[in-house]
Formats: C-alpha cells, structure tokens, sequence
C-alpha cells in the first residue's frame, strides 16, 4: 500500500472589489472598440474601395496591435494582477488626447468623444482608488500577485 501526501490546499483568492472590476469592464471595452475598428478597417482596406487600401489596411493593423494592451491589461485587472495597473493607466491617458481630437473634429464624433473621455476618467479614477491600490497589492501592506 502506497501513502500520497495530502494535496496542498490553496487558500481561496480574495474576491476583487468591484472598482477594480468595472475598471477592467471599461477597459476591455475600450481594447474590444479598437480592435473591431481596426477589424472594419482591414476590411475596408482588403474589400471595400477606401482612397488608399494600404494606409487603410496600415490603420487596421495599428488598430488590432494598440488593441492587445488595454485587452491584456483588462485580464491583468480582472485577474488582479499588480503589473496590469500601468498598462491600464497608459491606456486611458493616451485616450484623452484622442478623445480631445474627436471633439474637434465635432458633429457625431463629440459624442464619441465624450464617451471616451468619461470612461477614461473613470478608469483612472477606479484604479487610483485606495480600494483598488490595496487589492492589487500595492501600497501600505503590499501583497505580491
């Protein structure tokens, strides 16, 4: 008769507050808009008969690479991972001047812009939250993730 050592038992995760939560959310939102945009670009590029098909078809492959951060960095969130905070951040600080030049462009894309504007300053916000911080293991009493 073989004995098997007990199998470890691995303490439960802590649940994520929801701040962290809904920052994910918006910034998987965020990397989701920029990847189907540069999915319709590539589209137009290949299919469609846009005034320059290789710029069109540059812009969606942009679109599709930019889209890998805040994607990567909403699973970081989501997985409560401490090194997915600055990606995040970088995310929504390099909306804001996108959004700016959305508004100027005015007509419908003011809209856009302030729906970028408002979710971009709700991340940050969510993710300076002390709530957040200390979930994410950093600040007083850091826990390593």
């Amino acid at each position: 008769m073989s004995t098997k050592p007990a199998p470890a038992t691995a303490q439960p995760a802590a649940p994520l507050p929801g701040r962290l939560t809904a920052a994910a959310a918006l910034t998987a939102l965020e990397g989701l808009a920029l990847a189907g945009l540069g999915v319709y670009m590539l589209f137009v590029g290949i299919a469609g008969d846009p005034d320059s098909p290789q710029q069109a078809e540059t812009g969606g492959i942009t679109l599709l690479a930019l889209a890998a951060l805040p994607l990567i960095a909403a699973r970081g969130l989501r997985l409560g991972r401490r090194w997915s905070r600055g990606p995040a951040l970088i995310t929504q600080l390099m909306a804001l001047p996108v959004a700016w030049t959305l508004y100027s462009a005015g007509g419908a894309m003011i809209a856009a812009a302030v729906a970028l504007a408002v979710a971009a300053v709700a991340v940050v916000a969510l993710l300076v939250n002390p709530t957040a911080t200390e979930a994410l293991g950093i600040g007083p009493g850091e826990r390593t993730r």
